[in-house]
Formats: C-alpha cells, structure tokens, sequence
C-alpha cells in the first residue's frame, strides 16, 4: 500500500465504522415516514374512511345484484327444464295410452278371429258329422 492515502484517493476520505444499531433509528425513521406521509396524503383520514365505505357499499350492491341475476337465471333455467321434463312426459304417456290402446284393440281383434274360426271349425265338423252319417 501507499504511505499517503491521501494521494492515492485524492483527498481525504470518510472511514465508516460498522457497529449494531438498536431499534432506535428504526423507530425513528418511521416517525419520519409517517410524518411525511401525513403531509403529503391527498385525503384526510374522514375522507378515506368515506370513500372506503363508498366503495365498500358499491361492491355489496354489485354482489348483491350478481346473486339476483344468478338466482333469476336459474330460477328461469329450473321453470325450462321443469316444462320441458312435464312435455315429454306427457309425450311418453301419451304414447303408452296409443300403444296400450293398439294391444288392447288387437286383442280384441284376435279374440274375435278366434271365436270365427272356432264357429267355422265347429260347423264344419258338423258338417261333416252329418255327411258321414249320411254316407
């Protein structure tokens, strides 16, 4: 190293000691921030605490009318599918009362066909009976 510092840098230089600070300067440099925080707010403490609650209010509402529209919504979407659900099943009941109607018909149908042909056999058994014993 230099003997004179002083040329080396130029000049006298500052020689900075490292040591613990205390909690002391901190608390000071908040007050300090604090304190020109307070001087250069743009609002009072009444009007921040007013327009905390204004806003606080606008968000409620706007919650609010959320859940409405929600609720409005589903109820319209609930009464659609209600109707829906009830046309179909009259649709289907309808269509088990047709069917029903058509087997039933059917079997009638077939009962008659079948008592025909019944009286059809019987007469020609008879009719047979009496041409045997005509024979």
């Amino acid at each position: 190293m230099y003997d004179d510092d002083e040329q080396y840098y130029g000049g006298p230089y500052v020689i900075v000691e490292r040591r613990e600070a205390g909690i002391g300067p901190l608390l000071i440099g908040l007050a300090l921030g604090a304190g020109v925080a307070l001087l250069f707010a743009p609002q009072s403490g009444e009007e921040t605490r007013r327009g905390i609650a204004r806003r606080a209010r606008r968000a409620q509402d706007a919650a609010q009318d959320f859940v409405a529209d929600v609720s409005g919504t589903v109820a319209d979407k609930f009464d659609e599918v209600r109707a829906t659900v009830g046309e179909r099943i009259e649709a289907t009941l309808d269509a088990v009362d047709d069917k029903k109607r058509r087997v039933t018909n059917a079997f009638h149908a077939g009962r008659a066909a079948a008592r025909e042909a019944r009286g059809e056999l019987e007469q020609r058994i008879a009719e047979s009976k009496a041409a045997y014993k005509d024979s």
